[in-house]
């Protein structure tokens, strides 16, 4: 997989959620991908994110922020880190992660989400409770 189309179909990806564009996004994926939340949902399919999204969106949700701190691409993958901020059934909340990606056919094949559980710190030789 070429990098520039790899690099480009990951910020399409976040684009299209960023701006609420379920076709965006869904051109950057192939019709029989698998995009699995940090939380546990797994989503089957072009037409299953469709649903999801229309769903999400239509129930007033929102992508307030959404941004990519790093790119590591692969052959066939790639992992970023990023920043997600969104409005979630009227609550805003905020937490890091990264995602690993696989491609196929110059498209998403598959995107699998980790989340951070707790705010970040710096750690200076004691643990916070």
């Amino acid at each position: 997989m070429n990098e520039s189309i790899a690099k480009t179909l990951l910020e399409q990806y976040v684009a299209g959620w960023k701006a609420a564009e379920i076709e965006t996004v869904l051109s950057t994926l192939r019709e029989d991908c698998i995009i699995t939340e940090c939380y546990g949902p797994i989503y089957r399919g072009r037409d299953k994110v469709q649903l999801w999204m229309e769903k999400w969106f239509g129930e007033g949700n929102r992508v307030l922020q959404w941004d990519i701190h790093s790119i590591v691409l692969g052959q066939d993958s790639a992992a970023f880190e990023w920043g997600f901020k969104c409005l979630w059934h009227g609550n805003e909340s905020f937490f890091e992660g990264a995602t690993i990606v696989r491609f196929r056919d110059a498209r998403i094949q598959s995107l699998r989400e980790y989340a951070t559980t707790a705010q970040l710190y710096e750690w200076n030789g004691m643990w916070r409770e």
